[in-house]
């Protein structure tokens, strides 16, 4: 499969797929810079992106796709929705902390990482664990116990084009109520 803007087609209707963009609270212009763009991305084949809601990545992917038109949902770690960042249109408070990091995953069909801290680390193991397909930009390796070379459960991305058309690519489903596979 070509990871190029090509992968990337509409959706028929909007949330009928919801992409997690997950990374760190508080990111460096590189990481925000790719997170804006995989928003905006997002937005513009008609997926819901989901974060956290707070600041740092999560903030530039939901800029981006609010810019572009897009829905953004934000599970908060907290009790009030004044938390959310500025593009947060939908803000659901958890009271959960970290463990809304399990809701952030099991909300999305698939999942983008983009940098990260150990928080979002918890995201890709939690997203494995549940099968769902995560695509890595620039974000962690994992490796299993004894295993040589990452964790083929992580698709790589160079940019933020093959991250959104391969993310769009594994989380439609093969049929009714399966999964994709890897392509």
């Amino acid at each position: 499969m070509s990871c190029g803007d090509a992968g990337a087609q509409r959706v028929r209707d909007p949330g009928e797929i919801a992409i997690a963009v997950v990374g760190s609270g508080s990111c460096g212009p590189d990481d925000a810079r790719l997170a804006e763009e995989v928003g905006r991305r997002l937005a513009e084949v008609g997926a819901l992106v989901v974060t956290g809601g707070l600041g740092g990545v999560m903030a530039a992917a939901c800029r981006g796709a609010r810019e572009a038109g897009g829905t953004t949902v934000g599970l908060l770690p907290g009790e009030t929705r004044a938390e959310a960042n500025d593009w947060v249109g939908v803000a659901l408070p958890t009271g959960l902390g970290d463990g809304r990091n399990l809701l952030v995953v099991r909300a999305a069909d698939a999942v983008i990482a983009i940098g990260g801290e150990y928080g979002t680390l918890s995201e890709i193991a939690l997203a494995l664990k549940g099968g769902r397909p995560v695509v890595g930009l620039g974000t962690w390796e994992v490796r299993r116990h004894g295993e040589t070379g990452s964790d083929p459960g992580i698709w790589r991305a160079d940019d933020p084009a093959s991250a959104v058309a391969l993310a769009i690519e594994l989380a439609r489903p093969a049929a009714p109520g399966v999964r994709s596979a890897r392509p």
